[in-house]
């Protein structure tokens, strides 16, 4: 009898393991709604009185096998089993700052279910949460590793979709190889993404649509603040943007209205494209909006006081040094009525005692004057934030490419006997031939629109700034010309006068203002070109095109994903607060109102084949092509700290995307024959960049060679480029008379009143013409936050999941790209180490760090993240 009774529970036992076995055990990692680094409660509240009233979180996994119905039929889509609900939602506690909670699913086994390669996710709860990953354990059929999902999404509650919200494992498919009961599972997910083109888009929509620059006027407020639409004209090309469905104006329908400054971190962006909680409390983006709402609209009243002037340099460095006080009134009851505290000693820090102090900027930390010489002057086109428009002289003197018919003779006035005495000994002639003559060149890019831009309060010219290597390999100035229209009309040509390298007297002082009217050029150029036009502009497209055409499960959408992290959502805060009209740059930029409008002129002409580093160093003469040199190119100037280490950087960029195509590529008809693939490249030519469809210049994508370049260059520009141009912004141009961004009065003529106060008091008259007061506060408040890195910044070679993907040679290739960056950095730091490499540290003592790969967070002048983040 007792052996009877052991055996029944033996029986009991077993089929008790046999029901566990049965079960698949699953665990979830999420975020819990949080609002910067508090817990929204009351959604907290009703997400837990949710659960006890049987509304949960439910999953359903989803076969990636063939099935057959009651009938015997093959089913054509994944089996959907039954519901599991994440356990312990209501004892799991979220934390006080944002922070992963895990929980626990169990899933009854299914045979026809078989091995998952999606599942379903329903949220019942009131408020959204932020899925990373679901791990599947001791899956019947694939014992030998977890089952693992990469979500890294917002789920809102099941009630705000039309349709279920569908993940994948982490595995890769090109669109032919995709398991057939997934195929129309990853299509629908494409077609949810792209949206219907209709209605004003919500935070829970995931739609990724296209629309025309025209959110960057409000003319309801009246004509000053009227634009033009930029995109979708041959007058005003331009990139598309992301799409937010709003309403347009009551004054022109043509213009989508605008949303009220104080609800500017709401602008429509897809959920997934918002910054992370770590970035926000990082005041990234509520800085920018601050900046914005309370320190912009009482700017233009206090902009002509006298008390809006610095007096000497002196009184310049107390922004950094003894801390300053704003001058009573208006702005400062604004601020300390309208910013929060915490914020307040982020955007404008203060000692304690009411006055404001900004960090002092590199470039004047080591020598308060280094930034006056001309060797700094030349040594910041090489190696400072603007490295990517110095080009070689071909011809002397200069010549224009604009059209006489319109523009008259736009010939340089430069002449021999201006640079004679400057030329080591050599002719023209033999400086041209021996690679020895460069120019810092503004005068096409703005004198078709310098009438209008002086029109303003700005009073500028187009410059042209010529340059001489010397044996050294230093660069030293030979002469600026300075250009503004013939005042009787344009056909008559440009009115220039040239200017040449002098110390001492009042010469010396009218050739330290020639260099403020050439450095204004390049610093509104780099902030609307090299930076805004040229990174954040151009690359939305490919993110847009990315989430709309190529599946999660793509092997481009992997690969590029990482690239457009935070793109989507700095470029929306640029819309409404920093290039609308009326915004921060156009009181902050010398071509004002017409700032963008200038943007649009320079797109005519942008090639994307032309983005690629060693293309672009070629087009500038600064390269030549050569095999037998490192990379196929041979450097005109060697010392040239951005190309040097930027052709390591490509290079490395190159390799890794050739090994990751190759691996999921193995002929050039896999490339044509990509479905996926073709969608979204033929939509980034039409739609996103869809002003340049019919250039001849876009790769037909039909070959591996192509697909290779072209991502090549897409991470080039979302990546190393942008760093290069954004990162150094605040440690060069913290000290606004090192990089002005304004000139508000021409050179003084002699015989003028200004002209002799430059014997007496030099220093107030370039004060005087440059960016005054208040202007610099509100540009360098926002340099200073453009030039940080996020304390959550991801870097180039590195990943936010470390499983990404399941396939091993692209995680070796990865690894091996992660390897080669390290080996650039001490590269870079031998370099710089090296006293040989004169350009690599100026007179100021900046080392040249914009294109070393990793950083701190914080403002470090290095690091190159992943994507234009900021």
């Amino acid at each position: 009898m007792l052996h009877g009774i052991v055996e029944t529970l033996k029986g009991v036992r077993r089929d008790e393991q046999e029901e566990k076995q049965k079960m698949i055990k699953g665990r979830v990692v999420l975020m819990k709604k949080n609002v910067l680094d508090f817990n929204d409660f009351g959604a907290s509240l009703l997400d837990r009185f949710h659960e006890l009233v049987g509304k949960k979180v439910a999953l359903h996994l989803i076969s990636s096998q063939y099935t057959h119905s009651a009938e015997n039929e093959l089913e054509l889509e994944g089996k959907v089993g039954k519901a599991a609900y994440l356990e312990n939602w209501i004892t799991t506690i979220t934390s006080l700052t944002p922070g992963d909670s895990a929980f626990d699913v169990t899933f009854d086994y299914e045979e026809e279910i078989g091995i998952p390669g999606a599942f379903i996710i329903k949220n019942f709860h009131h408020s959204e949460f932020y899925i990373k990953t679901l791990t599947l354990e001791n899956v019947p059929g694939h014992e030998h590793a977890p089952v693992h999902f990469v979500c890294n999404s917002w789920v809102y509650p099941a009630d705000k979709y039309k349709t279920d919200r569908v993940f994948f494992t982490n595995k890769t498919y090109l669109p032919n190889q995709t398991p057939a009961p997934l195929l129309s599972y990853r299509q629908q997910e494409l077609v949810n993404l792209r949206g219907d083109g209709s209605g004003e888009l919500q935070e829970w929509d995931r739609v990724y649509d296209y629309a025309f620059y025209n959110d960057l006027a409000d003319p309801d407020k009246g004509e000053d603040y009227a634009r033009p639409v930029l995109g979708g004209s041959s007058h005003y090309p331009y990139p598309r943007r992301g799409r937010t469905g709003r309403l347009p104006t009551k004054t022109d329908p043509n213009t989508e209205s605008r949303i009220p400054l104080l609800m500017s971190l709401n602008i429509y962006v897809p959920r997934d494209e918002r910054f992370g909680h770590l970035k926000m409390s990082d005041f990234l983006g509520y800085g920018i909006k601050s900046l914005a709402q309370f320190l912009l609209p009482e700017f233009k009243d206090l902009c002509d006081s006298i008390s809006n002037e610095f007096d000497s340099f002196e009184d310049a460095l107390k922004i950094y040094e003894g801390g300053f006080k704003l001058p009573d009134g208006p702005l400062l009851k604004s601020i300390y009525d309208n910013v929060p505290l915490e914020l307040l000693k982020e955007i404008l820090p203060t000692d304690g005692e009411g006055l404001f102090k900004f960090p002092t900027p590199k470039v004047i930390q080591e020598d308060k004057s280094a930034w006056r010489t001309d060797e700094e002057f030349t040594q910041e086109m090489l190696g400072g934030m603007n490295p990517v428009v110095i080009s070689r002289v071909k011809e002397f003197p200069p010549t224009s490419n604009l059209d006489p018919e319109v523009y008259g003779d736009q010939s340089s006035a430069m002449a021999w006997h201006h640079v004679k005495d400057h030329m080591d000994g050599i002719t023209i002639d033999e400086a041209i031939e021996a690679n020895k003559l460069f120019i810092l060149n503004h005068h096409d890019s703005l004198m078709p629109y310098l009438r209008r831009i002086n029109s303003t309060t700005t009073k500028t010219y187009a410059s042209r700034t010529l340059l001489f290597l010397q044996n050294d390999g230093r660069l030293k100035p030979l002469a600026i010309e300075l250009s503004v229209p013939h005042p009787n009309g344009d056909k008559l040509g440009a009115v220039s006068k040239v200017y040449t390298p002098a110390e001492d007297g009042v010469d010396g002082s009218v050739w330290q203002l020639a260099k403020a009217y050439a450095a204004v050029n390049d610093s509104g150029v780099h902030q609307l070109i090299s930076h805004f036009l040229n990174t954040h502009v151009v690359i939305e497209p490919f993110v847009i095109a990315t989430n709309r055409q190529l599946s999660v499960l793509h092997p481009i959408h992997k690969l590029l994903h990482p690239h457009f992290r935070d793109t989507m959502n700095i470029n929306a805060f640029a819309r409404q607060i920093l290039i609308n009209a009326g915004g921060i740059l156009e009181a902050t930029v010398f071509p004002a109102k017409y700032s963008m409008e200038l943007s649009s002129a320079i797109y005519k002409n942008w090639n994307f084949l032309d983005q690629a580093l060693p293309v672009d160093l070629m087009k500038r003469g600064m390269a030549e092509e050569d095999s037998n040199a490192p990379h196929g190119l041979r450097l005109v100037i060697p010392d040239y700290p951005y190309a040097v280490d930027g052709l390591e950087i490509w290079s490395a960029i190159q390799t890794w995307v050739e090994d990751y195509c190759n691996f999921y590529y193995h002929s050039d008809d896999s490339v044509e024959k990509d479905t996926e693939l073709q969608s979204w490249w033929k939509e980034i030519r039409e739609e996103g960049h869809g002003d340049k469809k019919n250039e001849p210049w876009w790769p037909k994508m039909h070959t591996r060679k192509e697909l290779i370049h072209s991502c090549t260059i897409i991470i080039w520009i979302a990546s190393a480029l942008h760093a290069a141009v954004n990162f150094g912004q605040y440690p060069f141009a913290g000290y606004m008379p090192n990089r002005p961004t304004v000139s508000r009065q021409f050179m003084p003529e002699a015989g003028s009143e200004e002209y002799e106060e430059l014997k007496t008091n030099p220093d107030k008259v370039f004060l005087r013409t440059i960016t005054a007061r208040l202007q610099t506060l509100l540009g360098i408040a926002l340099i200073e936050i453009l030039s940080k890195h996020s304390s959550d910044e991801v870097y180039l070679g590195q990943r936010d999941t470390p499983g990404w993907t399941q396939d091993a040679e692209p995680l070796e290739a990865f690894d091996k790209f992660g390897k080669k960056l390290n080996e650039i950095e001490k590269k870079i730091m031998e370099m710089n180490n090296d006293e040989k490499w004169k350009n690599r540290v100026g007179p100021a003592n900046i080392p040249y760090t914009l294109l070393y790969p990793t950083s701190e967070p914080g403002m470090t002048g290095k690091g190159i993240p992943n994507s234009v983040s900021i």
